[in-house]
């Protein structure tokens, strides 16, 4: 398949996932109490089952979503991605920039927003902030998206099954942790998850265009 057209598919898919967190975003803020339906059953059974141990774990886990370590991935995903020192540097820039600017992005969003997070007597960790889309989930989702792509660069055939579905996998289950903890709504973490699509598409749209019309099966331009 042609870039040109791998574009035009990851375009669709941009405005799709804009469109739905637009109308999630519109029904989060003029539902009753800006609860949606599932919001409080999830919550209520997050905090009726979680032993120390698995609230433990499931800090260790959301801990990976945020401050250094996702950009510490990025960079050691660029550093590999690129096959000239040239390109590690650049490509691992571009990862850093990527996901900076898609937090910055989501940040402006979630104060516009300004959902209430779920009630403090109920968190299993540490939070700030407002609460719709979950930054963790989208911090966690655009950097595993942006691994992918990576690991895409590299390749002189697609990545492995196994190794993309345990980054996704990773990805997911940050955001389903925020609401295992009690920090955040179901809805913050689909939001994110559909914030981060937005984003990583658009991302994706651009970069094929931009790149010129080879087949997919050669994803690094020869070196001037």
């Amino acid at each position: 398949m042609t870039r040109a057209r791998l574009s035009r598919r990851a375009g669709w898919v941009a405005l799709a996932s804009a469109a739905l967190f637009a109308l999630l975003a519109v029904w989060v803020v003029r539902a009753p109490l800006h609860l949606l339906p599932g919001d409080r059953g999830l919550h209520r059974w997050s905090v009726e089952h979680r032993p120390a141990a698995a609230a433990a774990a499931a800090r260790a886990l959301t801990d990976t979503g945020t401050g250094l370590i996702p950009y510490a991935l990025l960079l050691l995903a660029g550093l590999y991605a690129g096959r000239t020192t040239r390109q590690r540097a650049w490509t691992a820039a571009a990862l850093i920039l990527c996901l900076g600017a898609g937090q910055a992005l989501r940040y402006a969003v979630m104060t516009l927003i300004a959902r209430a997070r779920p009630p403090v007597e109920d968190w299993a960790a540490h939070a700030s902030g407002w609460s719709f889309p979950s930054g963790h989930t989208t911090t966690a989702a655009m950097t595993a998206g942006l691994l992918v792509a990576a690991l895409q660069l590299r390749a002189d055939r697609p990545p492995s099954g196994t190794a993309v579905a345990l980054i996704l996998l990773w990805g997911a289950a940050v955001g389903l942790t925020r609401v295992y903890l009690g920090v955040h709504w179901f809805t913050d973490v689909i939001g994110g998850w559909l914030f981060a699509t937005a984003w990583l598409s658009l991302l994706a749209c651009v970069y094929l265009r931009r790149t010129d019309d080879r087949p997919t099966g050669d994803p690094h331009p020869a070196d001037e």
